[in-house]
């Protein structure tokens, strides 16, 4: 029997979306799905490393980077808002061609607003029902639920309770009813593995902010005493040299799959972005975290805070971090996992309907 073919289609700002569909498309394979990925950037390139013998196209890309000076990113996202409209338009065309190149029997959309076809089913997969943007939040979570009623149906990955993950971005006051929660999403999984390393230092996320939170965090490191992981988060082949280098910081481009999970299960506190799929791994593997939300970004700014208010880790801003920030987590409890597990068979029963 032929197998039903799945457009997973994911976008590109920095890593997290596409590491979030990891368990995601492991899901469809599971299930007897054929998955054709979709992407562009470093998101596509992550993703034909993890499924190398997987079908994938490369989308019209956003081409979203971050301004210089983060109190103007919402600025500058506002002013290429109309190049945007056609980036949108460029993904519905694209989108066709594929759903008549590959005979599709479904779509799920990571944030593509623009990858759907109206005679197929259509998901779209967010953590932000409700989009921060300082005083324009009420402008930017009515704009974006208008683009999610577009869907047949949206999924949320956290849960739907008031012990949750995202807060107010995933929730809302009344669900509607094309939302489901899937739960939490993870390529990993909790292990019990002796301690490598004391820190683990993970950057993602979109320049110029990732280069510059590399010079800190190095500044800062560069006579750590303490054996440290550095994964700087490009998928680039040369590795980054240091001057009279430090045996005690070990600096990577980047780790995929068990690796990367090993380097995680064994380390014991994580300095990282305050990203949502971040803050899922984290969740799933018990850690210890130090956060560094993104400047400028309304969301991870906000995640930090609830988390530095429930005690379960804390945070500082880019510029302010010094080595010495990590001893407060001394004071906050760590990660937990919920135990959720995402029924797949329930999610993908949606492709099954005539």
């Amino acid at each position: 029997m032929k197998k039903k073919r799945i457009l997973v289609a994911i976008l590109n700002w920095g890593l997290g979306h596409a590491a979030r569909c990891i368990p995601l498309i492991n899901g469809l394979i599971a299930k007897g799905y054929e998955p054709i990925l979709a992407s562009d950037g470093a998101a596509l390139a992550l993703l034909k490393k993890e499924f190398p013998d997987l079908l994938a196209e490369e989308l019209p890309s956003y081409n979203i980077e971050y301004s210089k000076s983060p109190n103007l990113l919402k600025w500058k996202l506002f002013l290429e808002s109309p190049r945007i409209m056609q980036v949108i338009k460029a993904e519905k065309k694209h989108t066709k061609l594929l759903v008549e190149k590959y005979n599709l029997n479904g779509i799920i959309s990571d944030n593509r607003l623009g990858v759907r076809y109206k005679h197929l089913k259509n998901v779209f997969i967010t953590h932000q029902l409700n989009v921060l943007s300082g005083n324009t939040t009420w402008l930017s979570s009515k704009l974006h639920q208008k683009y999610i009623r577009k869907f047949d149906e949206c999924w949320v990955p956290d849960l739907p309770a008031s012990k949750n993950l995202s807060g107010v971005l995933g929730h809302m006051k009344k669900t509607p009813e094309d939302v489901k929660y899937m739960g939490p999403l993870s390529r990993f999984s909790k292990k019990d593995l002796p301690q490598k390393y004391k820190v683990i230092i993970i950057l993602s996320g979109p320049e110029p902010q990732r280069s510059y939170l590399e010079r800190i965090l190095l500044r800062e490191f560069k006579d750590t005493s303490e054996k440290t992981l550095f994964l700087r988060g490009v998928l680039e082949e040369n590795e980054l040299i240091l001057e009279g280098e430090n045996p005690n910081l070990i600096i990577r481009n980047y780790l995929f799959g068990e690796e990367l999970e090993a380097a995680l299960n064994s380390s014991e506190i994580v300095v990282c972005r305050s990203g949502y799929t971040s803050i899922m791994d984290l969740s799933k593997l018990e850690k210890k975290a130090f956060l560094i939300p993104t400047p400028g970004q309304f969301e991870q700014k906000y995640l930090a805070e609830r988390l530095d208010k429930l005690g379960i880790a804390t945070y500082c801003s880019q510029d302010e971090f010094k080595i010495t920030e990590l001893k407060r987590l001394k004071g906050f409890s760590g990660f937990r996992d919920f135990g959720f597990v995402t029924d797949f068979r329930s999610l993908f029963a949606l492709f099954e309907g005539k």
